[in-house]
């Protein structure tokens, strides 16, 4: 849901409030659940490192873009920052500084202005 309200929040050439709205309501139920289960498991989501951490991480980067404070999450606020510091993660961090932010409209064209239809070749 994180990727949902990312992309009508920040992204969208039309901004749909509705869109904006009902994406950032699940997100926040979202960040909700992860604080709880990071309150019975620890550190990481299933009690170690694991998938789960990796594949959550990222998706909570845009916490602040996206008019998140995890100052409303304590669990997922200390997680955050654990992941983050991580050695791995940061080098993974290091691989993405190239991205360009925020789009120009070229960017924007290729990233969020193809159809399937389109790249199949079909109209």
């Amino acid at each position: 849901m994180l990727g949902q309200h990312g992309h009508f929040a920040l992204y969208a050439a039309e901004k749909l409030p509705y869109a904006i709205e009902r994406y950032r309501d699940e997100a926040a139920r979202l960040y909700g659940v992860l604080d709880r289960q990071l309150a019975r498991t620890g550190a990481y989501v299933a009690g170690d490192y694991s998938i789960a951490d990796i594949a959550c991480f990222p998706w909570t980067m845009t916490h602040k873009a996206q008019g998140f404070t995890l100052d409303d999450y304590p669990n997922v606020k200390r997680w955050y920052a654990e992941v983050r510091a991580r050695p791995q993660v940061q080098a993974g961090l290091a691989i993405g500084k190239f991205v360009k932010e925020p789009f120009d409209e070229e960017s924007r064209k290729i990233m969020f202005g193809q159809r399937a239809k389109e790249v199949l070749g079909k109209k």
